[in-house]
């Protein structure tokens, strides 16, 4: 294992377009980061460049304490994983999973060679696959077997580039769980790409957010959606993503398109002398009047909106809410829609709710939130006003230990497992 370190990298083409701008970021060794963003801002070629797939243009590059901006994909010690699997149709899953060995010439011998396959396979639960070939497995066992070659090579560390695009839904949740608890229990340092941000948050240490081929925010998955530096994460990161509203500023109250809403400290702190904003609320930052618990109503703010449509989904309820937003602001949050793959379509509310509420389409509904979770963004830069950077640097901490505790458990449960085997191989040969 080790540690993998940018230092200002950059991607240029010959044909003078910057794909990769300065990015620096440092992964920890056993460290799980993923690089997340939308179509085209630079991630695949991010990671191409550390497997060595890609030459950089300028900055620096080291894998653990070397440098190895010259050095062929080879010689850097990395197993990638792809997102079409790269399987050999013509070979077994064992040959498959062998091959990165048998490609060595003799560096591993045959029993060798077997022991690392078949620990790989017991990882991930392929020993009843070994002797069949690709084109009868399923697209979640292809993936298994991909990463199974992966695993045998023992390498510096793991790299996945959109690994789960190609499965269906079902298929995707369950493959998330079996990386991330196979990188847990290998606790090898792993970098994995991905576009769909529900990925980013469930599988990653800390997520490095890019858009543009620039860095955005690297950070734990609460510190994104708690603590976003910007519009463009805040508006990345979360399903359904956050509401932006234009908040024009009268006195002590910001004049949101559907409620006023008093100016307490923090809300005067962030917007200073500025008279229009964006206002940033989580869809679940929203509750229905009608459920609302008595003790949470207090210091709250109420309105009734006009719902034109609703979805229930068994567990929660989604209202959407129409509003026209500002002119002033109109622009910048038609760049963000560009930004984020959107479809530029008309601005609306989304608001979860519980799913009890009653709430329907054509109702007028009478919802409630709290002022606390408003983040208030420049409205001309979208640099955040309300991120408080004690509590994102305690949100990293606790993401520390959480993991720390995770690794030890995973440590714990390996030597009892490997106990377990000593202890009935001994019995075996008695």
């Amino acid at each position: 294992m080790a540690s993998i370190s940018l230092d200002h990298v950059v991607k240029t083409y010959p044909d003078g377009f910057t794909a990769v701008k300065g990015v620096s970021l440092d992964i920890a060794d056993g460290e799980f980061v993923i690089l997340v963003g939308p179509s085209g801002c630079g991630k695949s070629t991010l990671l191409r460049m550390i497997v060595g797939l890609e030459d950089i243009t300028d900055g620096e590059l080291r894998i653990g304490e070397k440098v190895v901006n010259d050095l062929a994909p080879r010689d850097r010690d990395l197993a990638m994983v792809f997102q079409n699997y790269a399987l050999y149709p013509h070979l077994t899953v064992y040959e498959n999973i062998a091959f990165p060995l048998r490609l060595a010439r003799g560096q591993f011998s045959d029993s060798e060679v077997d022991e690392r396959v078949r620990r790989a396979s017991a990882l991930l639960e392929l020993d009843e696959h070994l002797e069949r070939k690709p084109a009868n497995l399923s697209g979640g066992q292809r993936q298994r077997v991909a990463m199974g070659r992966a695993i045998v090579r023992q390498a510096k560390a793991f790299l996945f580039d959109e690994p789960l695009s190609n499965l269906d839904a079902k298929l995707r949740g369950q493959m998330r769980t079996e990386i991330a608890r196979l990188q847990r229990n290998l606790a090898t340092t792993t970098v994995y790409v991905t576009h769909d941000q529900t990925e980013a948050m469930t599988l990653g240490d800390r997520v490095a957010v890019l858009r543009r081929g620039e860095l955005q925010q690297v950070a734990s998955p609460r510190g994104l959606y708690d603590q976003p530096v910007n519009l463009f994460v805040a508006g990345f990161i979360g399903s359904p993503p956050m509401n932006f509203l234009p908040g024009i500023v009268e006195g002590d109250r910001i004049r949101l398109p559907l409620v006023d809403v008093p100016l307490d400290d923090r809300l005067r702190t962030a917007v200073g002398e500025r008279e229009i904003v964006i206002v940033g609320i989580r869809p679940d930052a929203y509750e229905d009047v009608d459920t609302l618990e008595p003790h949470k109503a207090e210091g709250g703010v109420r309105f009734e909106a006009d719902v034109d449509v609703t979805e229930w989904l068994g567990e929660v309820l989604y209202a959407y809410v129409p509003f026209e937003t500002h002119d002033a602001v109109r622009e910048k949050l038609a760049e963000l829609d560009r930004d984020l793959d959107g479809e530029g379509m008309r601005t609306q509310l989304v608001v979860t709710l519980d799913s009890m509420s009653t709430v329907r389409a054509g109702d007028a509904a009478e919802l409630w939130f709290h002022p606390d979770s408003m983040h208030i963004f420049d409205a001309e830069t979208g640099d955040s006003l309300t991120r408080d950077e004690d509590r994102a640097a305690e949100l990293e901490e606790e993401a520390k230990e959480q993991r720390r505790r995770a690794l030890e458990r995973a440590k714990r449960r390996a030597e009892r497992e490997a106990q377990a085997a000593a202890d009935g191989e001994e019995r075996a040969s008695a």
